[in-house]
């Protein structure tokens, strides 16, 4: 049976309210490369905004707490709970100074957290000209009450596109954060050649995120907006990102940060010149095998799919999900041998958000299960593993943010 704790949505406590945020979206959404600026999509607000933002992120720490980060005011927000969403810290406050940060669909904060405590924090901060952005990062080493003041990853110098940064920590003292960039579109540009898509780059950190080495570029021609993924290897950091084929061939890609070597995921020939707002997820469970979650329109399958990854082998892919109901957004998360998938579908009524669990390491898989349901916007759940518990955080513009256990 499946218990679910719920933070009311009408609850007036701050410490409680630190979750209380969602945003909507839709599932399969292709936007062309000439559509009209879109909020929070890389062009900044002409005065700040009263709403707060509605997207969430989570991480949960060594004692089993799960730590959120949320926008509001254009400053992040950090609270944690220690009961499983009964209650959560006073928010604190990440940036002093208000930024304009991405903050809807696929672009929010990322929150990494160590086996020491310490809480790490990567974001884009959007700037005045549409889609252009830089990455930002802070961290905390006194368990959340204070942050260290914010640092700008990209070393470019450039007014361009940085965004969509992913995050993830060996859970010691090693850091990577990953983004898309425009630095080498707009230098081949201005030597008036064409180049298809974004790059890949990252920033590394061998000290706990006091320092960062400069930044490295992983590749050339991906796709400008979907969301990159991270896991972190006993190889170290791997990615997952949507990569350009040809010249409008959309399919996901990953690759060992520090070897560099590209492994296509698979050969879904989604061909279309457009930005599907649509990323992938990434997660390994300590074994080095990659467990891997996207979404396509291609012309070899459409819709959710899974598959391990382990060296050059890979499982055949597995689709899920119901392609009525618009199942989209998943997200994977691995601990051990345990695997949890999650992922939002609309079935014309209401929002549901939707798990499926493996026990053996992705070989045999529970069947899909709709834990709870929203009549109104909801953003996309996350999984969450410790010590074997299984649960997913999910919030919602009606009922506020709920954790689930998923059993």
């Amino acid at each position: 049976m499946d218990r679910m704790n719920t933070v009311p949505a009408g609850c007036r406590n701050l410490a409680r309210a630190a979750a209380l945020l969602l945003l909507s979206g839709s599932a399969g959404t292709a936007l062309s490369h000439e559509h009209a600026p879109l909020p929070n999509q890389g062009q900044a607000a002409s005065a700040p905004s009263a709403k707060p933002s509605l997207a969430v992120s989570a991480t949960v720490d060594a004692r089993g707490r799960i730590w959120l980060a949320r926008v509001e005011n254009r400053t992040i927000l950090v609270a944690y709970s220690a009961d499983a969403g009964q209650s959560f810290s006073v928010p604190v406050a990440v940036n002093p100074q208000p930024e304009n940060i991405g903050a809807e669909g696929e672009n929010r904060p990322k929150i990494a957290v160590t086996r020491h405590g310490t809480l790490h924090l990567s974001w884009t901060q959007l700037l005045s000209k549409p889609y252009t952005g830089e990455i930002r990062y802070a961290r905390s080493t006194d368990d959340g009450k204070t942050f260290s003041t914010p640092i700008t990853l990209n070393d470019d110098g450039r007014l361009t596109s940085h965004r969509f940064d992913s995050l993830v920590s060996d859970g010691g003292d090693r850091l990577a954060i990953a983004w898309l960039d425009g630095r080498d579109r707009d230098a081949a540009q201005e030597q008036g050649n064409t180049f298809a898509g974004v790059s890949v780059y990252f920033a590394r950190s061998d000290d706990n995120g006091a320092s960062f080495q400069a930044n490295r570029k992983l590749t050339e021609h991906t796709c400008e907006c979907c969301r990159t993924a991270l896991a972190w290897t006993t190889a170290g950091p791997a990615a997952l990102w949507r990569n350009l084929y040809g010249t409008h061939t959309r399919d996901f890609a990953l690759a060992l940060l520090d070897s560099g070597r590209l492994q296509r995921l698979a050969d879904d020939e989604w061909n279309i010149d457009a930005c599907p707002h649509h990323g992938g997820g990434l997660a390994t469970g300590g074994d080095d095998t990659l467990h891997a979650v996207w979404y396509t329109q291609g012309k070899n399958r459409q819709g959710l799919f899974y598959r391990q990854v382990k060296g050059d082998q890979m499982s055949a892919p597995m689709a899920f999900g119901d392609p009525r109901a618009q199942a989209g957004h998943a997200t994977v998360a691995a601990e051990g041998q345990t695997v949890l998938i999650t992922w939002r579908e609309f079935d014309g009524k209401v929002y549901g958000a939707m798990t499926l669990l493996s026990r053996d390491g992705g070989a045999h898989w529970s069947a899909p299960r709709r834990m709870a349901t929203t009549a109104n916007a909801a953003d996309y759940p996350i999984p969450l593993i410790h010590n074997g518990r299984t649960q997913i955080v999910w919030n919602t513009l009606q009922e506020g943010v709920r954790i689930m256990e998923v059993e």
